[in-house]
């Protein structure tokens, strides 16, 4: 990636995590973040090569507060639950909410469809290999689930409260069995 598509497409997501992107067309995103509907063109190809690029971007950010996270944490619960509090808080709802908006964008433009859940069961291995803990792809994968599913629940209803303590109810009884 070029230096100016990475600093468009940081624009754009923040952009679009403030003011949202269903029903704008690429002339309305262009001028809201400064530049012109062909400059994104060139750089993202097509409207849908900027919702996967936009998915991938926020997807990625999210990921990298994983990474942040393992110094502080006693154990894999303990480090979902502080990824947790990040990404379900009222300064990540943006970025979640364009996350999954980018996501429902898929089905109407198959080149954003990618497998969504792979780089995050690799990060999690990553995080548990830095921490010192074992955990299984299938704990990782069904973490990846109840957060995921979870932040729709916020973003429904707009309370984090409900959905934290259904997270806390998860940890209790998800405890990998080979973390150490």
């Amino acid at each position: 990636m070029s230096e100016a598509r990475d600093r468009l497409l940081s624009t754009v997501v923040d952009e679009i995590a403030e003011h949202g992107m269903a029903g704008r067309s690429l002339r309305e995103l262009a001028g809201a973040v400064g530049t012109s509907h062909r400059m994104l063109l060139y750089h993202f190809g097509s409207r849908e090569g900027l919702v996967a690029a936009i998915s991938a971007e926020v997807d990625e950010r999210e990921r990298g507060l994983l990474a942040g996270l393992v110094a502080g944490a006693d154990g894999p619960a303990d480090l979902v639950r502080g990824l947790w509090v990040r990404v379900s808080s009222p300064q990540w709802r943006p970025y979640v909410r364009l996350y999954f908006e980018s996501l429902s964008s898929s089905a109407r433009y198959p080149s954003a469809e990618d497998d969504l859940t792979a780089p995050w069961l690799e990060a999690g291995a990553r995080a548990a290999e830095a921490g010192g803990w074992t955990i299984g792809a299938d704990d990782l994968r069904l973490a990846v689930a109840v957060v995921r599913g979870l932040l729709v629940d916020v973003l429904a209803t707009g309370e984090t409260a409900a959905a934290t303590a259904a997270l806390e109810r998860f940890l209790r009884l998800w405890d990998p069995p080979s973390a150490g």
